[in-house]
């Protein structure tokens, strides 16, 4: 018989408040107009595979989620609505200014769940990566909704999977899994990125405008990914 105080039970009650935050939340969505029905849907399925990985990633032999994770998984909810959307892309083109709300909504709690986590001497692991994870998905969410809302090119995309790529690459070559050191380059691209998608967002800016913005974002990423690759493939081990 399972243990009753075991990692996953521990958190079933964080994710069932957060799950009732995102029901109340697309209840209000959808009521308001612009969410569909197949797009609440779509944010369920998400956050159902949010909290799969999670139960599945867990594993803190001691204490419980924590209150930086706790931010950070209501951070997660916005990127779900985000990502249900996808189901109905042209959310993208005519609620853009709400759904670029959403995720300045989820850019202000960035940064939270790190100040508390070392407010609190509650730095993990596991949260740092929580953290990480949550921002590479919102990035690939608001690249696809961009392309197939017709806004930016399907090329778009590249900026979303640019980080899996590297990740991916990383098996074929070891040198690329070594840790890389703190860089405020890196970090001001990684801002820079999600302003760019952002603005991209409202109504009152055109295809036109859009497609600079994220050209540029794709630029800053490319050389900032080129300069860590470089530096990786030259470090000895």
């Amino acid at each position: 018989m399972a243990d009753p105080k075991s990692p996953p039970r521990r958190l079933l009650p964080d994710l069932l408040v957060a799950l009732g935050l995102l029901l109340a939340g697309l209840a209000w969505l959808m009521g308001a107009g612009p969410l569909s029905l197949m797009a609440a849907t779509g944010a369920i399925l998400a956050y159902a595979l949010l909290a799969l990985l999670l139960l599945r990633a867990w594993s803190a032999p001691s204490g419980g989620f924590g209150w930086p994770n706790r931010v950070t998984l209501v951070r997660a909810l916005p990127a779900c609505v985000l990502a249900g959307a996808l189901m109905q892309p042209e959310l993208y083109r005519e609620h853009g200014t709400l759904l670029a709300g959403l995720a300045v909504a989820a850019l202000l709690l960035d940064g939270l769940d790190g100040w508390l986590a070392r407010r609190l001497d509650a730095a993990t692991a596991f949260g740092a990566r929580f953290d990480m994870e949550l921002d590479a998905a919102l990035i690939l969410v608001l690249c696809l909704g961009l392309a197939l809302s017709g806004k930016v090119g399907a090329w778009v995309l590249a900026i979303g999977l640019m980080r899996y790529a590297f990740v991916a690459a990383g098996y074929w070559e070891p040198r690329l899994q070594q840790a890389l050191p703190d860089s405020h380059r890196r970090k001001a691209v990684c801002v820079w990125q999600v302003l760019a998608l952002l603005a991209c967002l409202p109504g009152v800016v055109s295809p036109v405008a859009a497609t600079w913005l994220a050209a540029s974002a794709l630029l800053a990423l490319t050389l900032s990914f080129g300069l860590d690759v470089r530096w990786l493939l030259r470090r000895v081990r």
